[in-house]
């Protein structure tokens, strides 16, 4: 075993150190959210929010879950677009990926070109909607919240080439070859199971990307037994704000009793406490396919 040295030593702690202050301060700020998710209404107006709760109350919560049938509903449809959608994701971006890592692909810097062109220009919102609504027809559909993302992924599919290129040995793929297997065999029992970090990056990043939209719940969906979580959440925030801002207006309307600031909060934690919970389990696939795939093959 090595013995490290003075210098080494003194870079290596001040390298945890600079880590652990790192990993504090992205910590404090999600304990200050659930922290302030607890507290109550009218104190953390007055005087502000705490790590720990001065007055504790369960309004906020209370509040979401006699709305639970809707959330519940929204919760389900969310989920589904999410694995649906980074199922798709996955396989489109590494079968793209795949495909253009073939040296004899006619036309693969034509088309290499044409994905890198996509990340640096946009056709723009109103084409986009147009041709989602009036061509596809998948406005109030589950499609709508799932076919604008599938069509956004060409910085996954650049770092899923270059993971291909100097993590996967070409001889691999000869010898399966010389054995008399064909691309989708090599592709499905030798490539993807080589390939778990960057299926565990892109699938976290995709996840995250699906669980977190609302812009084409916004677009294309109006009908309310389709919305999403995130979607949910911000109408429910909106009308609670809406009450809260034109109390003089509503009769046999009990507004005072409704936690407006640290709605907010709870609705933030129902919004992110999934992702939390799963984050953790694929973090090391995360790191390693990041560092990997963002390497040029």
């Amino acid at each position: 075993m090595k013995t490290l040295t003075r210098q080494e030593k003194g870079i290596k702690a001040a390298a945890y150190i600079v880590l652990a202050l790192m990993s504090i301060m992205a910590v404090i700020p999600f304990w200050l959210l659930i922290s302030a998710s607890f507290s109550d209404s009218n104190y953390a107006i007055a005087n502000g929010y705490h790590f720990f709760p001065k007055v504790t109350s369960l309004e906020a919560y209370r509040y979401i879950v006699a709305q639970w049938d809707q959330i519940g509903r929204a919760y389900l449809i969310t989920i589904t677009v999410t694995v649906i959608g980074t199922v798709c994701s996955l396989l489109i971006s590494t079968m793209l990926a795949y495909g253009l890592m073939q040296p004899g692909l006619p036309g693969r810097r034509l088309i290499t070109g044409l994905i890198l062109f996509t990340m640096l220009f946009s056709g723009g919102i109103v084409p986009q909607y147009m041709i989602y609504s009036n061509y596809l027809n998948i406005k109030n559909t589950l499609l709508g919240l799932i076919v604008p993302n599938l069509l956004t992924n060409a910085f996954s599919v650049i770092l899923v080439r270059n993971f291909f290129q100097t993590t996967i040995p070409g001889e691999l793929k000869e010898a399966m070859e010389l054995d008399g297997a064909g691309p989708f065999r090599i592709f499905f029992r030798m490539i993807l199971p080589l390939s778990k970090p960057i299926l565990a990056t892109l699938g976290i990043m995709s996840a995250i990307t699906y669980w977190n939209d609302w812009n084409n719940a916004l677009y294309y969906i109006t009908d309310t037994s389709l919305f999403s979580v995130q979607q949910l959440l911000n109408e429910m925030n909106n009308n609670i704000l809406f009450m809260a801002n034109n109390s003089a207006q509503l009769h046999g309307v009990d507004v005072t009793t409704l936690p407006t600031s640290t709605m907010r909060m709870a609705i933030a934690v129902v919004g992110i406490l999934p992702i939390m919970i799963v984050y953790p389990f694929f973090q090391k696939y995360f790191a390693k396919g990041i560092t990997v795939g963002a390497v040029k093959g």
